[in-house]
């Protein structure tokens, strides 16, 4: 395999730029093609043989961009679709569950964990199920907050009606006495300031976007697959597909990420 391959990455919308972000920090050298299924956001909502169908055309279509490794940075693509990706593809390919999962046992000290993502997510009980295995004394409280990742697309982080739902979603949680919360969906990142303000002192927020770049990181050292080539501009380093209009995607990334996207080319991921 070609070590100065990118890493491919894909979400349903904006939400990846989260991990696409931790990725660039952690492992700088690497070259990245990020996927945002636009078109077909939110996934929360959707039937697992659907995000199966999904994330088979979106790994089809990286895999045209020559990629080393792939990232599935969508929570309920990965509590849906990992496992059988990693079958049916030879490639590597890791999900977000798995890493906050890790950091979130870690991290609570009374066994009392909060969970928030979509509906499949918090439905799957792929992370009560993990997290039983490392820790089997500790209870999961989970909290489905859909509106969470359409306020997100829709760019509107810092807005009161994004406070106000958080606010409700929230309340409930607030009086379980958990110490860890695990922001169980890529796109929650961009509310922590929110979800913070709303949950209080004395809880710890997982950003599993954090810990899966880790994993990258020593995915990539472990098979031998790391770039050690100079670092170019992000324009070279970077590409950007949606399956939708690019206008948005590309005003939202430009917020999220420490530059601003300039290209990104929209393609019909239905063909793969």
């Amino acid at each position: 395999m070609d070590t100065t391959a990118p890493i491919g990455v894909f979400d349903s919308g904006v939400g990846g730029l989260t991990v696409a972000r931790e990725i660039m920090r952690q492992v700088p050298n690497e070259r990245i093609v990020y996927f945002g299924d636009t078109a077909r956001v939110p996934y929360g909502s959707k039937s697992k043989d659907t995000i199966i169908k999904y994330s088979r055309q979106i790994i089809r279509f990286l895999q045209t961009e020559k990629v080393k490794a792939i990232v599935i940075a969508c929570n309920t693509a990965t509590a849906l679709a990992l496992n059988e990706m990693q079958k049916e593809f030879d490639i590597p390919i890791i999900g977000v569950v798995q890493p906050g999962v890790v950091a979130a046992t870690q991290t609570t000290k009374n066994g009392r964990i909060g969970l928030i993502g979509t509906e499949s997510t918090i439905h799957s009980g792929m992370y009560p199920k993990l997290i039983e295995e490392i820790m089997p004394q500790a209870q999961v409280i989970g909290k489905a907050c859909p509106l969470f990742c359409p306020l997100v697309e829709e760019g509107m982080i810092n807005d009161t009606i994004t406070t106000q739902v958080a606010e409700r979603y929230l309340s409930e949680l607030k009086k379980q006495q958990i110490d860890t919360l695990i922001m169980g969906c890529t796109h929650y990142p961009l509310l922590q300031d929110t979800i913070a303000q709303v949950m209080g002192e004395g809880i710890t927020l997982v950003n599993p976007a954090y810990e899966t770049a880790l994993e990258l990181k020593q995915l990539l050292e472990r098979e031998n697959l790391a770039n050690v080539c100079e670092i170019d501009s992000p324009s070279s380093m970077y590409r950007f597909y949606v399956s939708d209009t690019a206008e948005k995607f590309k005003k939202i990334a430009s917020f999220i990420l420490p530059f601003d996207i300039t290209m990104t080319q929209q393609i019909a991921i239905e063909q793969f």
